[in-house]
């Protein structure tokens, strides 16, 4: 932090997890040290870790991550409500076209991806990495299993796919061209 600092750039730290009671203790150390360290934010999926950090740490800024999955004004201000001063609205294909009426409804800073890969998921709230990979995408281990080739049995024999077999994969996020109207949105 004190690089990026030295440097004029702000350093964001991300704790973007669900945190489950026995991790308690160990995230209030955590974020104890993230605060101590110098950073100007932390992003937050659970409002639990955002309470906990404005408790800890009351000038740290919080981010709500996409995964927080908030889609709406009241989301917002519930998050608000926690501490969060940034939200990343959910569910990152309709985030540009949901954001005008959020923006005009709250005053929050919001932040939208405009490029990026997405989730099959809604913004990454996924257990199919845990069911076939044993890596939670939730606790940022994502193993991408939606983005792998698949065959497809039809009356127990495999069907020609092609380039269909990317099955479950949504595609990349692009919306670059949209930049200027987003812009206009903030």
């Amino acid at each position: 932090m004190t690089t990026l600092h030295r440097r004029g750039v702000r350093g964001y730290v991300t704790f973007n997890t669900l945190v489950f009671d026995h991790e308690l203790a160990e995230a209030a150390r955590a974020l104890a040290a993230i605060a101590e360290a110098g950073a100007d934010a932390i992003i937050v999926q659970d409002l639990g870790i955002a309470r906990l950090a404005r408790r800890i740490a009351p000038g740290l800024e919080l981010h709500g991550s996409t995964q927080m999955s908030v889609s709406s004004a009241d989301g917002v201000r519930l998050a608000q409500e926690f501490g969060v001063n940034r939200v990343t609205p959910g569910a990152r294909a309709i985030a540009q076209r949901g954001a005008g009426p959020v923006r005009a409804a709250v005053d929050c800073e919001l932040e939208i991806f405009v490029h990026g890969a997405l989730c099959v998921s809604y913004s990454g709230q996924c257990f199919s990495s845990e069911a076939w990979g044993g890596r939670s995408a939730n606790r940022g281990l994502c193993a991408q299993s939606c983005r792998l080739p698949y065959d497809m049995l039809v009356d127990g024999h495999v069907a020609p796919l092609g380039d269909a077999r990317y099955l479950l994969s949504p595609g990349d996020l692009y919306a670059l061209r949209q930049i200027p109207e987003i812009v206009e949105i903030a």
